[in-house]
């Protein structure tokens, strides 16, 4: 495919539509919803969007506004296993797949597995945030999946 993942989910105004979607779902989730339950930032929707751009092939909006992966990673480090929390995360994407129309496969797929990968590696990867290093970059997602930095 000679397009990126970025570019057939509808550029930055898809994922924007994505993001929303996804957020609207998982505050009244009841589960998911315990990981807002001390508020978010007023732009997280819109920080949200410009971060998976920049993982699925768009540009590097995210990093250049916002700050890097180590910065996500340590937002989601040191909650302990949530299992449960997780796979209600990744049924309310699929839900804000649907809700926001990005239901063509394999484009459906593709954003279903980089979401359930983006998920264990943002909050499993490190036991607590001083663990987290700095300067780590935005993982990017192709097509094929992970693609090496």
């Amino acid at each position: 495919m000679a397009t990126s993942v970025y570019d057939a989910a509808g550029g930055a105004a898809g994922l924007q539509r994505l993001a929303a979607a996804w957020h609207a779902r998982v505050l009244v989730d009841e589960e998911v919803s315990h990981a807002f339950r001390h508020g978010f930032h007023p732009q997280h929707t819109e920080r949200l969007a410009a971060y998976w751009a920049e993982a699925l092939g768009g540009p590097a909006a995210f990093t250049g506004r916002y700050g890097d992966e180590s910065s996500v990673v340590r937002m989601h480090s040191g909650n302990g296993p949530h299992d449960d929390m997780d796979r209600r995360a990744l049924a309310c994407f699929d839900a804000a797949l649907v809700d926001a129309g990005l239901t063509v496969e394999p484009l459906r797929q593709v954003l279903h597995d980089y979401f359930a990968w983006a998920t264990e590696a943002l909050n499993h990867r490190y036991d607590a945030v001083a663990d987290v290093p700095a300067g780590l970059t935005v993982p990017r997602w192709s097509w094929d999946g992970l693609q090496p930095d």
